[in-house]
């Protein structure tokens, strides 16, 4: 009698979640949302979500009057706006308070975007050329932009700051004390201020979902560990560069 072995039984296809319901499980389910996403990719409605709060904080930081308070502790801490006339500091100061909300608006409908295809780009690139992932673009975006969504707690705890702190004591750049960058003085060395303020709760938990979204694309030969040592050695890259820049310019 011939035996016929027993074919192995398919891995099931993880079901299908909603954009929204995906909002909430990114961050407290990952697992099974990254493997939905790696799936069945989308990736508009946290982008949208970001652009909402970006603008919300601005609008509301404007609106409760922070941006004197902000460039008066900018253009004090500046060795050039100190060697200027008075006359010419209060020029300056008065662009500044004219443009910067304007400017900001258009950041908060431009820059989410922006983020996130760069991002992408850069993560498929690096998984791609690793060889540990089989992906796609849009996966890739995604990916990411489900992983950004801690960035939206700190967007709605930036706006619980602003209506319970005085804004002319809140600095616009780092409004959640929730990295030790925040700690330092005003006149503290900037490239030193950018490396602490880099190293953020929001942005650790960032690239934890991040490794996890990644490693769901390919979860037998990219396990979470391997995932989350890209993503952190991206990130090192990146801080790098920008600390350089702020101490090249600064």
């Amino acid at each position: 009698m011939v035996s016929t072995a027993t074919p192995a039984p398919e891995t099931p296809a993880p079901e299908p979640v909603s954009s929204v319901g995906r909002l909430f499980g990114a961050l407290f389910s990952p697992k099974a949302t990254f493997d939905s996403i790696a799936a069945k990719p989308t990736w508009i409605l946290p982008v949208l979500l970001g652009c909402v709060l970006f603008i919300s904080v601005l609008a509301i930081f404007t609106q409760k009057g922070g941006w004197p308070s902000f460039f008066q502790k900018q253009n004090a801490s500046n060795t050039r706006m100190e060697q200027l006339p008075q006359d010419q500091r209060d020029k300056i100061l008065s662009s500044q308070l004219k443009y910067a909300p304007i400017f900001g608006y258009v950041e908060g409908v431009v820059l989410p975007f922006v983020i996130a295809l760069v991002v992408a780009l850069v993560m498929w690139g690096t998984f791609s050329l690793m060889g540990t992932t089989r992906t796609t673009f849009k996966t890739s975006l995604a990916i990411v932009a489900y992983a950004s969504l801690p960035w939206a707690i700190h967007g709605l705890l930036s706006i619980m700051v602003l209506f319970l702190k005085d804004v002319s004591t809140v600095d616009i750049q780092n409004i959640v004390a929730s990295n030790p960058g925040a700690l330092m003085p005003d006149d503290a060395t900037k490239w030193l201020t950018a490396l602490l303020s880099s190293i953020d709760i929001f942005a650790i938990w960032n690239m934890i979902l991040l490794a996890i979204g990644f490693s769901a694309t390919n979860p037998k030969k990219l396990k979470f560990g391997s995932a989350f040592v890209t993503v952190l050695v991206v990130w090192i890259c990146y801080t790098a560069v920008k600390v350089g820049l702020i101490a090249m310019f600064t």
